[in-house]
């Protein structure tokens, strides 16, 4: 329980402030979300009953849709560095307009291994590049342990890394269908120009789009299933994101059996 700051020494504050850092509580933020694009309340005109249910949360596009917006400028892109430049004046996702900056990719280009994350939070949004902060940090230390890193400059023991989501949402808050969808295509795209070996779904975000389906991820993490796009099949294999595995520990245990599902595909490639 953390006591009243009144009550606190320093050194208490500070293992305080630590604790909850570690728990995820890393911003300041209020008990109910704010919409500052919102018109104030007192000046919004009547809104007529919604008499349709909402689509469940389950429910998930298939991945080969995508916004029209989208689609014909992410086709047009015959590189990575296509892909950036586009995104960079991409005005048709509005997180582009809140975020700080793209988070397209890290890691080795040439590598076999292509891991798909969910979306940017603060430190990626500030450095630019995905999977930066702790979970980025923790996701490094799991890719040492078989041998990969996203920094070796040779191609087998490199690894390639993008999101689902380009930008971060304003208060890391949990991407809306039509901001997954206007990214969509351009991830797509991603895969196809990259050409990975394997793809390794960090999470159940990047796993529910790329495959349309809508199973939480800890019933199909570890299990290898088949992805096509561009005229191409790449296996594609779950596992558990590192942010989850910060927040439930004991799941380390998982994701560790998925890290050898996958070194062991890696050997026998």
């Amino acid at each position: 329980m953390v006591r009243p700051a009144s009550d606190m020494s320093a050194a208490s504050a500070a293992a305080a402030l630590e604790w909850l850092a570690e728990m995820g509580a890393d911003e300041v933020i209020g008990e109910v979300a704010i919409d500052r694009f919102a018109a104030p309340l007192a000046k919004a005109p009547a809104r007529a009953p919604v008499t349709a249910a909402p689509a469940p949360v389950a429910a998930i596009a298939p991945r080969n849709e995508g916004s029209s917006d989208a689609r014909a400028p992410a086709a047009a892109c015959q590189s990575l560095a296509d892909i950036e430049r586009t995104l960079s004046t991409f005005d048709a996702c509005p997180l582009r307009k809140t975020a700080t900056n793209l988070c397209l990719a890290d890691g080795n280009p040439a590598a076999p291994v292509m891991i798909v994350g969910e979306a940017p939070g603060r430190d990626e949004d500030i450095a630019g590049k995905p999977f930066v902060g702790r979970s980025g940090q923790l996701l490094d230390r799991m890719l040492a342990a078989i041998g990969l890193s996203r920094r070796s400059e040779d191609p087998a023991k490199a690894v390639f890394i993008t999101n689902t989501i380009f930008w971060r949402p304003p208060g890391n808050r949990e991407p809306t269908e039509a901001e997954t969808l206007m990214c969509l295509p351009f991830l797509l795209r991603v895969i196809e120009i990259q050409k990975p070996s394997l793809i390794v779904c960090a999470g159940k975000t990047s796993f529910q789009r790329l495959t349309g389906r809508s199973d939480g991820i800890l019933k199909v993490r570890g299990t290898w299933m088949s992805f096509t796009t561009g005229g191409a099949t790449i296996p594609l294999l779950a596992t558990l994101h590192p942010a989850y595995l910060l927040r439930n520990p004991a799941h380390k245990r998982l994701a560790w059996r998925d890290l050898l599902t996958l070194r062991q595909a890696l050997d026998a490639h």
